[in-house]
């Protein structure tokens, strides 16, 4: 049984682990760097077989100006493509 748990238990880590660095690659490419990026280990250590979460954590109001430029850049460029729908 502990076993089993244990496996449970690295999966759910593996997926927010996965979901951090494909974030982290992301942002890298349009030159957004969040330092704080990790996985939440507390939302880890919970009783839930959801996965942990992710933290974003803390940047410098640059970081911040740039991650808000690059989401409007990718906005406006949605808009032009027609409706919005469910992204």
């Amino acid at each position: 049984m502990a076993t089993a748990r244990r496996h449970v238990d690295s999966e759910r880590l593996k997926v927010a682990e996965e979901a951090a660095d494909e974030l982290r690659e992301a942002l890298h490419g349009v030159g957004v760097t969040l330092p704080s990026l990790r996985v939440d280990l507390v939302s880890y250590a919970g009783e839930t077989a959801d996965p942990p979460l992710v933290e974003l954590g803390r940047c410098t109001p640059q970081t911040a100006r740039r991650l808000a430029e690059v989401l409007a850049r990718v906005d406006r460029g949605s808009e032009e493509d027609g409706p919005r729908g469910d992204r």
